[in-house]
């Protein structure tokens, strides 16, 4: 324990890191998701096609080996990344491809009804997503959002492969200086958890905040519109 108490600043120190890694990775996931999930719904080939190429190659690939990839191989390439921008790249990329498929499976799960309800009010591909498809899809989205966060935040723990002073690297730093294993990996266990339980938290608050009800959301009807139309041409 006086080890622990000796050392924790280093802890918080990895701690504070790990946290810093996750949020940044999340916010590159949810763009990544959104980007490539909406693009693999496009009806052009050559937006959905590299769309679709990107998801399985992330997907298909170890991220230890994209890891590697990044901070190892790119320099030959002439492009030389700073540790923490490599780790937050290929989480956020990694996770995003993986996230890609939540939104794009819950855009394609609602009624067709509201496709062509936008389509029968003019609306453009852009609008039809921003105004009526993506709000009425985030309920359904986040519960397995917040399953990809959990995950991303557990797999910060790869970035001390690369020299990142995350929780996982500074209990390395302090086992193999003390030579105490159990105590120090058994508090970074619950570190990870209460991690782990925060961001199940936050996810339950936005589920929340998002079941909205259906007089809430901007849902549209083929024959609500129909009748609108006909009204008006009388």
């Amino acid at each position: 324990m006086s080890v622990l108490v000796d050392y924790a600043p280093l802890l918080l120190r990895g701690l504070g890191m790990t946290v810093l890694i996750t949020v940044l990775g999340a916010v590159v996931t949810v763009i990544v998701a959104f980007a490539a999930g909406i693009a693999r719904l496009s009806e052009h080939a050559w937006i959905r096609v590299p769309a679709g190429v990107f998801v399985e190659v992330f997907r298909g690939t170890s991220m230890l080996v994209q890891l590697f990839w990044f901070f190892f191989a790119l320099p030959f390439l002439g492009i030389q990344l700073a540790p923490l921008t490599a780790a937050v790249l290929v989480l956020g990329l990694n996770e995003g491809a993986y996230a890609s498929e939540v939104v794009r499976a819950s855009i394609k799960s609602l009624p067709r009804g509201q496709t062509e309800a936008a389509i029968a009010c003019g609306m453009r591909p852009v609008q039809r997503m921003r105004r009526i498809l993506v709000p009425q899809a985030i309920p359904t989205m986040l519960p397995p959002m917040g399953n990809v966060m959990v995950d991303l935040m557990k797999n910060t723990s790869l970035v001390s492969l690369i020299t990142v002073l995350d929780l996982t690297f500074a209990a390395q730093q302090i086992r193999t200086t003390t030579g105490e294993t159990m105590a120090v990996f058994t508090t970074i266990l619950i570190m990870y958890f209460a991690l782990s339980l925060a961001i199940s938290a936050i996810t339950a608050m936005l589920e929340r905040r998002f079941s909205l009800d259906s007089s809430d959301l901007p849902k549209l009807k083929l024959t609500d519109v129909l009748a609108r139309s006909k009204a008006v041409s009388q």
